[in-house]
């Protein structure tokens, strides 16, 4: 039973890492890969050497590390606050709620992004309302990151919550019991109980969202791309794809795609390393 699954682990995952090698070639379509001219570490040094190189590395960075301190407790944080609710029906509304962004494409996402923060949008209507001036949300580079991060919390914290509601059912009973008898109001407990017996789910889970560091959300960011936003929303995976699909600099995109899977995969086996001293849990 286990071979069939081994064969598509192997031919789908696997065997496509051949390519890799198109990241040290200078690869032409009609040679082929094994016909194509090694190059070594060219492309490589080409990156570093590029004018825009550390523009992206600078926005990928701080996109992908916001995004993760809003983003990764968020979960966590409405996990807690439903482990609260003694209202089940209420319970039930709000977490089918916040789960259905999950299941909407990235590209109705951004649409309903963009009517909401329209300038006759329901927010500009509201800050009118309140006596303010209406803000162009899409085009002000000071508000690419922050609506990257609401839209990406917006769609994925419902989701997020099953792995921690699950956890939390397994908490012991007794701890309560036990802390309630020593006198631990709703916020001790949680802080004293609740987290700290979740603590293994939400540290192998933050190792595992650490790898995307260098990998920020390219087909959101591209539905969100304009003129005037460019300089602070070009990150790493747009200009992967600008260089491959549209330049049709396939080795050079390829290097660069390949040396943030390598750095991604060096956080995370940093990660897990700090992980496992600091802490004692970790992935392996």
């Amino acid at each position: 039973m286990t071979v069939p699954a081994l064969a598509t682990i192997i031919i789908f995952h696997y065997f496509p890492l051949y390519g890799i090698i198109v990241a040290f070639k200078n690869y032409k379509p009609a040679f082929g890969i094994l016909g194509s001219d090694w190059v070594g570490l060219r492309y490589f040094e080409q990156f570093f050497q590029n004018a825009f190189a550390w523009r992206i590395i600078r926005n990928t960075l701080f996109l992908s590390l916001y995004s993760f301190i809003f983003s990764f407790p968020a979960p966590i944080v409405l996990a807690l606050l439903l482990n609260e609710v003694q209202n089940q029906p209420f319970k039930k509304v709000v977490q089918t709620i916040s789960y259905l962004p999950h299941f909407i494409s990235t590209v109705i996402m951004i649409g309903l992004l963009k009517n909401i923060t329209a300038m006759d949008g329901i927010i500009n209507r509201a800050i009118e309302w309140f006596g303010g001036t209406s803000i162009t949300f899409m085009s002000r580079p000071e508000w690419f990151r922050t609506l990257y991060i609401a839209s990406g919390i917006w769609q994925g914290v419902g989701w997020g919550t099953i792995i921690y509601l699950a956890a939390l059912s397994g908490v012991a009973p007794e701890l309560y019991e036990a802390a309630v008898i020593d006198g631990a109001n709703r916020w001790q407990q949680a802080w004293n109980v609740t987290l700290p017996s979740i603590l293994p789910t939400v540290i192998v889970l933050m190792i595992l969202n650490i790898q995307g560091i260098l990998n920020s959300d390219t087909e959101k960011i591209l539905l969100m791309y304009n003129a005037q936003v460019f300089e602070t929303a070009d990150v790493i995976g747009t200009y992967v794809y600008r260089e491959g699909i549209e330049s049709s600099r396939f080795s050079y995109s390829a290097a660069v795609g390949l040396m943030t899977s390598v750095l991604s995969l060096l956080l995370v086996v940093m990660a897990n390393k700090i992980s496992k001293t600091v802490t004692e849990y970790s992935l392996w």
